[in-house]
């Protein structure tokens, strides 16, 4: 059984949550497929045609193309002539005006020739008609060169160049003035604008039936597909004239399809199958192999966020004819669940994630088939993140798997890049698409920041950052407590070490270690591997007094790591690499000096919890080994041999392993290699001779020492 599988019973409330969650996945995704397009094709003309032989199911007109429905209706709109309606009351109120004012201001002012001049173009000007100037503007921006001009039951076609604006009328009549040797001068006194009003006006509704009758006239199609006719067959070029025809029946399909209940019906029936069973395939997985993240409400969340996330962007982008949907960074996805989680689940959601996208395209197999590769390219490529220069290097090999795999099967359809003949030259744009998605993955790096902040997860790359020894709380670590600190790289090394060999996050243990005693921090001189000169301030103190100092270290670990924001997984090697254990040496002594008083364990038992990771456990033992190695009177295989058994052995017998997915064998394994390392480390170092007279020359070599041999055999 995996270890990342131990298994746990389900409460109804978890089902019902787990349930929920796959229930409101489903629905948001749904929600955002197109829908109404069953029989809708995608294609491009002048490139082959990507289905099998067309047969026309039924009967339907084919449209005419918008360029000609444009041109026709251009020369409708040349025949067109709006309707306008003249007022003559207008001119014969306005004359009267005229003449009123005249006899009451000017009669005995003026010659009565200005009199007869006005009257005179008055009738001029309004009998070519005087027209507003908002209607004359809407008429020159629709490029109309007449109108007709009704009256009672009598109409008549008139140019719009002819018409008189209140402005042009005051300026003909000022200006011909001239011509008959009057003074303009006078003329302004009469004040002429006020007789100038506008006598034709704009009848819309006569204007709207003249132009939708004339509408009628246009056929909106140039013949007629029957049905049973072949249109076209599989790798024919899609010509000019069967991509109208094509069009034709994509517009007569939706057309049948708009309204009809039972087809939409079945359409959202089936989206809805579809997607539930990619997301019950993905659950399902979880639950087999990886239940420790499907208990995990973090790794639930993130998984839920990005398998929604890229499927609803290439939704969007489909839906509404945006961008291209390559232009997504799909291998972004088994990325960030690559390192956040492990391989096998980036693959499998991947490959889900794939699917929910291309379910809205029309010809997805080349999108499924470079995403896919894209995304196994990916996960091989970072197997393990822990330089900023590992993502730049991916995002270099995803790009031209992507580029590769789309080529090959442009090739395989009789595409290439480069080629006179245009049927056969391949959508170039494609690749563009690709590298660009190529440099959005460079965006990773930043991004999983991002995610580690937002769902608390911790990535090699923090891993790498935090086990810097330059940083300021390691610093403090080997300055302070300078023995702590060599203990700390050493089980650092060593746990490491174990963890490449059952197979656990090296790099995570590794880190882990080199945190687990900062508690020490606040009293190192209590702690034997800082005290100098020989002096134990534990003298000084009572066995409770001093149980309670060095269980003390793993709180006040927790509160530097509080203060100095250390993630989560690490605060946790600080609380368990003692688990629920017991101060031994204060405790016995305790009882032995006095027998007759009863002893508080609880008094001298540290706080925990057990571990609860395969990491924690490998820190557990390796601390206690490691420190315990250094009491040894002598050092050979036996005794650290049977150290090591020991100190795990009894570990075990005390039940500290019994939450965690460690496995006998593994212990085995790590028995085994603290043996081997301990052993190289603690070997018997070989004794330097004297020399026999101070003149006589060393033996062998350029270090002026020989070797007797080594004892440690």
């Amino acid at each position: 059984m995996s270890r990342y599988n131990k298994p746990q019973d389900k409460t109804w409330k978890d089902i019902l949550s787990h349930a929920l969650m796959v229930v409101l996945a489903t629905f948001i995704i749904v929600w955002f497929l197109p829908r109404g397009e069953r029989s809708i094709m995608h294609f491009e003309v002048n490139k082959p045609w990507p289905y099998g032989q067309f047969i026309a199911p039924y009967d339907f007109p084919i449209l005419k193309s918008e360029a000609e429905v444009k041109h026709e209706r251009d020369s409708l709109r040349r025949l067109y002539e709006p309707y306008f309606e003249l007022q003559p009351r207008i001119e014969q109120q306005q004359v009267d005006a005229f003449r009123t004012a005249y006899r009451a201001h000017f009669s005995g002012v003026l010659p009565g020739s200005y009199r007869t001049y006005i009257e005179t173009h008055l009738h001029t000007v309004y009998k070519r008609g005087i027209i507003d100037p908002a209607d004359l503007e809407r008429l020159q921006k629709e490029h109309q060169e007449s109108i007709h001009i009704y009256h009672a039951t009598e109409a008549t076609s008139r140019q719009v160049s002819q018409l008189f604006t209140q402005l042009s009328a005051y300026e003909y009549i000022v200006n011909d003035a001239k011509n008959y040797h009057l003074e303009e001068q006078m003329l302004k006194r009469l004040d002429l604008n006020l007789y100038l009003k506008s006598n034709i006006v704009f009848d819309e509704e006569k204007s709207r039936t003249l132009w939708e009758d004339m509408e009628k006239t246009l056929a909106p199609s140039s013949g007629m597909v029957v049905a049973g006719q072949s249109i076209i067959d599989r790798g024919d070029i899609v010509t000019e004239e069967t991509e109208q025809i094509l069009n034709s029946f994509n517009h007569e399909q939706s057309m049948r399809d708009e309204g009809t209940t039972s087809s939409d019906f079945t359409i959202l029936l089936g989206q809805t199958l579809y997607v539930l069973i990619i997301m019950l395939c993905m659950v399902g997985y979880l639950n087999l192999f990886r239940q420790d993240y499907v208990n995990d409400l973090r790794y639930v969340l993130l998984l839920l966020a990005l398998g929604l996330s890229f499927p609803l962007m290439a939704l969007f982008l489909v839906r509404h004819m945006l961008l291209s949907v390559y232009l997504i960074p799909f291998a972004m996805l088994p990325i960030f669940i690559r390192v956040f989680m492990d391989s096998r689940t980036a693959f499998f959601v991947h490959v889900g994630t794939v699917m929910l996208s291309a379910v809205a395209l029309r010809y997805p197999f080349e999108f499924i088939s470079t995403q896919l590769v894209a995304g196994l390219v990916a996960i091989y490529s970072l197997r393990d993140l822990s330089e900023r220069s590992q993502i730049f290097r991916t995002a270099i090999l995803v790009t031209l798997s992507l580029l590769v795999c789309y080529m090959s099967i442009d090739l395989l359809q009789g595409r290439t890049l480069f080629s006179d003949d245009v049927s056969q030259l391949a959508d170039r744009r494609i690749y563009l698409h690709m590298i660009i998605s190529g440099l959005l993955l460079l965006f990773a790096y930043p991004l999983m920041y991002l995610l580690e902040r937002i769902f608390g997860f911790t990535s090699n790359v923090t891993l790498v950052e935090l086990s810097n020894v330059n940083r300021e709380l390691l610093r403090r670590l080997s300055q302070q407590a300078p023995g702590t600190f060599q203990h700390s790289m050493m089980v650092s090394n060593l746990a490491a070490e174990v963890a490449n060999k059952i197979g656990a996050k090296a790099q995570l243990v590794r880190t882990g270690a080199l945190y687990h005693d900062i508690g020490k921090l606040e009293d190192p001189e209590y702690f034997t591997e800082n005290q100098l000169g020989g002096v134990n301030p534990h003298n000084f103190l009572t066995c409770k007094e001093s149980a309670s100092i060095i269980l003390r270290h793993v709180t006040d670990g927790l509160e530097l790591a509080d203060r100095y924001h250390l993630p989560r997984i690490i605060r946790d090697f600080i609380a368990t690499h003692h688990g629920k254990g017991v101060a031994k040496y204060f405790y016995i002594t305790q009882k032995n000096e006095h027998p007759d008083e009863p002893v508080n364990i609880a008094d001298y038992t540290y706080a925990g919890p057990n571990p609860s990771t395969t990491e924690q456990a490998i820190l557990m033992m390796v601390d206690a080994v490691e420190a315990s190695a250094r009491s040894l009177s002598e050092y050979t295989e036996e005794s650290i041999g049977a150290l090591v058994d020991k100190i795990i052995d009894g570990q075990m017998a005390d039940g500290f392993f019994k939450d965690c997915p460690i496995t006998f064998a593994d212990v085995q394994t790590t028995k085994k290699v603290l043996k081997e390392k301990l052993v190289t480390i603690y070997h018997t170092r070989v004794s330097y001779p004297t020399l026999k007279t101070e003149a006589q020359p060393a033996k062998n070599t350029d270090e002026g020492t020989y070797y007797k041999g080594s004892t440690s055999k």
